[in-house]
């Protein structure tokens, strides 16, 4: 009895390289080896050759369930995509080309799709004319229904399909999914009508069946209607005219059967009135099958519906008129045929709850840390890097950046040294410049000025190159719209986020040359200075003053201020010591933590078929970074201590100034001992420009050299574009070896294609965008 509809399966004709693309990801992604999942990976592959194999029996359910349980537990431990092209039809559509996305999630959406495809089928291949066949036919609708809904609910929200993408799978929507497990239920209680029917139920019992029926087919309707025209677009011509038929069908049964009700309750008014009711609902139906695309028996079953109604009609405004003369009563004055629905969509076990559907011990990939807790753990060890360089070792340098500010600005420990050691050169700087002497500084810094020009040199040059490709391709462009007719953009407005990107490079890089500059200067200022430290250690001191006399002959208020400044500059070295000794440790303790293990135990106590997001380790990462809480507090306790101590050296330098202002020899020496001090912090401060700006460059690069390829393959897809409207293509190029045979039919897909469908320019087909920050201080 095909009075019902049946759904397709959604169809791949291609085999997907699933072991190639698990097993690379697995070697690029994370720290295990792929031969460790061969087991797994091969599985997954025979899994689905198998859950592909479109046979209509009720053995294939366990077989699409397992496979979907085995898609989740996949999906907890590997993202959607792991560059494996998943190619299926639209259902409605086979003969179409098919959508290909990068996404398991996709496979996932498309396999309960075919699981409540199957359902249907099954249904629908039941035999309807005797009971038993009725009640399979009835619960197999009712699973199909929970298929859909499952579908709808649980895989279709995590289907991601990139912006402006060419490739939607229209029938993977929730309006055609919750369409669809309406359309199951309506076709269910119908069963459920036709078998109340054959055995004989009271006729008031029916009609309330019927007009559920009714029902049920009006809210698919109504959900199918309310779709996008690009999602109505692709069922089947006559599937609109088919549910309206039906929710007219059963709208004028369930009149019919009521007016019976009327009847035998005496009630001759209401039964007329409700005959001619249903007589109106039978010709809506007759009427819309006429209209073509429904099956002959939905139009048969309504036509023997209005001859029986309208039979019904004659025999009863006779009887009314011979013998009753009850008035007959407006139709919305009669009270509305109670629903009575023995249907829902069912809970599919093994598909809500996947545990029920794979062993523990059979989960794919199980020994694999899952996807989630992956992405935790990089998480934290970035966030970890970041925390303790934003919150201890940067706190630290700025602190101890601060306590050699202010000494500078005092001259000390200069001062100090010029005093009590009034000739020769203090430790401290003999110290400083063996270290300048060692490190070659001069010749150093020359070298990384000269490698920072180059850099710079071939940064700018690759970026003219990128620049040059885009020039070209605009040439090509316009050339060949002289010769023919091309319906896309111009370069110029294709090209425009290449452009701005190229812009927001040359920026930097000019930026990034103005940095340059002013370490240049600061090096040409400081040359001469720096290169005395270089001196051997007789030149060197020869070069410094001597002043006259000994702390010995100085007054006694000097001596005191003296020492007393002494035991200051001691007493921040300790501070200083003790702060460079809480940042090496935490350091340390950065470079051992491993968090994995915390996470890992936060995974296994979650549930192993649920799809976790790394948010849901966020307390324990949080929990984790805790440990570092006492090298902060260390820092900042030195912090108050260190400004007591900077408080304390201004005054006592101050006295000590005060009672040595004659002392003119001692000032001399101390201008130069800190001069040759200031050099000193000035070569490490160059050198730490350089080597940033060296780093700045080569990280600048090679995000240059991501650019220019991208330029490149953007102009090559243009150009390949660009030949295609020059020549049709052969059938051949529009079909895999596995698609159809040349003898099908292959139509395009409802969805509109321009050329060779190029992704747009923000896609990270073309590139990965990064900018290298403009390092602080050049």
């Amino acid at each position: 009895m095909p009075n019902q509809l049946t759904i397709p399966f959604k169809k791949t004709y291609t085999t997907v390289p699933v072991r190639d693309a698990a097993a690379a990801y697995i070697r690029e992604h994370t720290d295990d080896h792929p031969d460790a999942f061969r087991w797994d990976i091969d599985q997954w592959h025979a899994l689905r050759n198998d859950a592909i194999n479109f046979t209509v029996h009720v053995d294939r359910v366990h077989v699409l369930i397992k496979y979907h349980a085995q898609l989740v537990f996949i999906l907890t431990k590997l993202p959607s995509d792991i560059n494996l092209e998943i190619q299926y039809t639209c259902a409605f559509q086979p003969s179409a080309l098919p959508i290909s996305l990068k996404s398991v999630t996709f496979e996932r959406a498309a396999i309960v799709f075919n699981l409540a495809a199957l359902y249907s089928q099954l249904a629908f291949a039941e035999d309807r004319s005797n009971k038993d066949g009725l009640k399979r036919a009835a619960n197999y609708y009712q699973q199909a229904a929970g298929a859909f809904s499952y579908l709808a609910s649980s895989a279709l929200p995590k289907l991601e399909v990139p912006p402006g993408s060419e490739d939607v799978p229209l029938d993977l929507t929730e309006k055609a999914a919750r369409s669809l497990e309406l359309l199951m239920l309506a076709q269910a209680q119908e069963c459920i009508w036709q078998r109340a029917v054959s055995d004989n139920f009271k006729n008031g019992v029916i009609a309330k069946l019927a007009a559920k029926v009714s029902a049920l087919y009006a809210s698919s309707l109504e959900a199918l209607q309310s779709a996008p025209a690009d999602a109505q677009s692709i069922f089947p011509y006559g599937w609109l005219r088919h549910l309206d038929a039906k929710r007219c069908h059963f709208s004028a049964a369930a009149q019919y059967r009521k007016s019976v009700d009327e009847l035998e309750g005496n009630r001759y008014g209401s039964e007329i009135a409700r005959l001619i009711r249903s007589r109106e609902e039978a010709k809506k139906a007759t009427s819309a099958v006429s209209s073509g695309g429904v099956a002959p028996q939905v139009l048969q079953d309504a036509k023997s519906l209005l001859d029986v109604v309208q039979k019904g009609i004659t025999r009863a405004e006779r009887d009314n008129d011979l013998i009753y003369h009850q008035d007959v009563p407006a139709f919305s004055a009669l009270p509305a045929i109670q629903e009575v629905s023995m249907v829902q969509s069912s809970n599919i076990a093994g598909l809500s709850d996947p545990k029920n559907a794979v062993p523990a011990d059979s989960v794919l990939f199980g020994r694999m840390a899952g996807y989630a807790a992956r992405e935790a753990i990089n998480i934290y060890d970035h966030n970890k890097e970041s925390f303790v360089n934003e919150h201890i070792v940067e706190v630290a340098q700025e602190l101890t950046a601060e306590s050699e500010r202010v000494l500078h600005s005092l001259n000390l420990p200069s001062a100090l040294e010029a005093l009590e050691k009034p000739m020769g050169l203090p430790p401290s700087l003999l110290k400083k410049a063996e270290e300048v002497r060692t490190e070659q500084g001069p010749e150093r810094i020359d070298a990384a000025i000269e490698s920072i020009q180059t850099l710079s040199h071939n940064a700018m040059s690759v970026l003219d190159e990128a620049m040059d490709i885009l020039d070209s391709e605009a040439s090509e462009d316009e050339a060949i719209r002289k010769e023919t007719p091309i319906d896309r953009l111009p370069s110029h407005e294709a090209n425009q986020e290449l452009v701005a990107k190229q812009q927001r490079y040359r920026t930097i890089l000019n930026q990034a040359n103005d940095s340059d500059e002013v370490v240049r200067q600061k090096w040409e200022q400081w040359e001469d200075h720096i290169l005395r430290l270089t001196w051997d250690e007789e030149t060197l001191e020869a070069s410094v003053p001597s002043s006259t006399g000994s702390l010995s002959t100085r007054s006694q208020g000097t001596q005191v201020h003296a020492r007393r400044l002494r035991a200051l500059l001691e007493s921040l070295d300790d501070v200083i010591r003790t702060r460079q000794d809480l940042v090496a440790r935490a350091q340390r303790l950065a470079e051992a933590d491993d968090v994995r293990p915390a996470v890992m135990r936060a995974a296994d106590a979650l549930d192993s078929a649920d799809e976790a997001q790394p948010a849901v380790f966020q307390d324990v990462l949080d929990r984790e970074l805790m440990k570092y809480d006492k090298f902060i507090q260390g820092v900042e306790a030195g912090r108050g201590r260190q400004e007591e101590i900077l408080e304390s050296i201004k005054a006592t330098n101050e006295a000590f100034l005060q009672s040595r202002k004659s002392d003119v020899s001692v000032k001399e020496r101390e201008e130069s001992l800190q001069y040759l001090d200031f050099a000193y912090h000035k070569y490490r401060e160059i050198s730490q420009n350089l080597d940033e700006g060296i780093k700045f460059y080569n990280g600048l690069l090679d995000i240059l050299m991501r650019f220019k390829e991208a330029c490149k393959a953007w102009s090559s897809a243009r150009s390949q574009e660009a030949r295609s409207y020059s020549r049709p293509l052969s059938p051949a190029s529009t079909r895999d070896s596995s698609s159809p045979g040349p003898s099908e039919h292959v139509k395009r897909s409802p969805t509109k294609r321009k050329g060779l469908g190029l992704p747009s320019l923000s896609s990270g087909d073309w590139e990965s965008d990064g900018v290298f920050s403009e390092p602080a201080q050049h």
